[in-house]
């Protein structure tokens, strides 16, 4: 048990470690999708991809080593918490504080990932809802409005002010 316990710190000290990493490159891509860099935020992108595998990776030996203390206390995985685990250390105090500082260092990293992805997920809404008012101004800009031009029969003409599709302006 004293093995796994020790398995199960470690492997949440790197799981902090590389949460702590991703939080990094998501504070660096918050300056980038304001200056709208798109190749270095498309190379953050690349580099949250590889730390988000190797974090899959610790979490599924997490689980398994969450599976193997379950096993050995006889309790339901799906029920066992690492602040129940916390609590049934009370006769090791040693691992008992070196659990609670991993779970809380994991957490306190997880809320600040949390609130930067936020944050992001705002400026890209913006900066699509910018680009989406950008393209409506260009459309509205190349079709004028119709003038009051009628036919001798009373019908608009449908002329358009200033208007001339694949006519080339040389006074211009």
């Amino acid at each position: 048990m004293a093995s796994l316990m020790e398995n199960l710190i470690d492997i949440l000290n790197q799981e902090g470690t590389e949460y702590e990493e991703l939080l990094v490159l998501s504070q660096k891509k918050t300056p980038v999708i304001v200056r709208g860099d798109l190749e270095e935020l498309q190379e953050i992108t690349d580099d949250e991809q590889n730390l988000a595998s190797r974090i899959a990776h610790l979490e599924k030996t997490r689980v398994e080593i969450t599976a193997d203390i379950a096993n050995v206390l006889n309790k339901d995985v799906n029920s066992l918490k690492l602040r129940s685990l916390i609590e049934m250390l009370d006769g090791r105090p040693e691992e008992q504080v070196r659990l609670t500082q991993a779970h809380d260092r994991l957490q306190s990293v997880v809320r600040g990932l949390m609130r930067t992805n936020e944050q992001n997920k705002e400026l890209l809404a913006n900066a699509m809802e910018m680009v989406e008012f950008e393209l409506t101004l260009l459309q509205a800009a190349r079709t004028a409005p119709e003038t009051a031009n009628y036919t001798r029969g009373a019908y608009s003409s449908g002329a358009q002010m200033g208007v001339q599709s694949g006519a080339f302006d040389a006074k211009q």
